[in-house]
């Protein structure tokens, strides 16, 4: 019998079901940024659109900061020594 989406497995990504992806939070944040883009909302709704999305934005900033730790512990781990961090440069394009 196939399990449904209330299951206590991992789904395909070998995220447990409630663990939110970023990937998830990133798009709905996407979708509420274009209908507050759109300028045909009442104040009412925007208002509740900004609330999710700044909630959305808190959700993430905490997976990313998870994430960060995950790597300073993995780095500090295989080097036998204290992690080495440095900021992020984007390449020039």
């Amino acid at each position: 019998m196939p399990k449904g989406p209330a299951t206590d497995s991992p789904d395909a990504s070998g995220a447990p079901p409630t663990q939110e992806r970023f990937e998830d939070l990133l798009g709905r944040l996407r979708a509420i940024v274009e209908r507050l883009e759109g300028g045909n909302l009442p104040l009412e709704d925007s208002l509740k659109a900004f609330e999710e999305g700044m909630e959305l934005c808190k959700r993430g900033g905490l997976i990313l900061d998870g994430a960060e730790k995950k790597v300073e512990m993995l780095l500090g781990a295989g080097g036998g020594g204290a992690a080495a961090t440095a900021p992020f440069e984007m390449p020039d394009e």
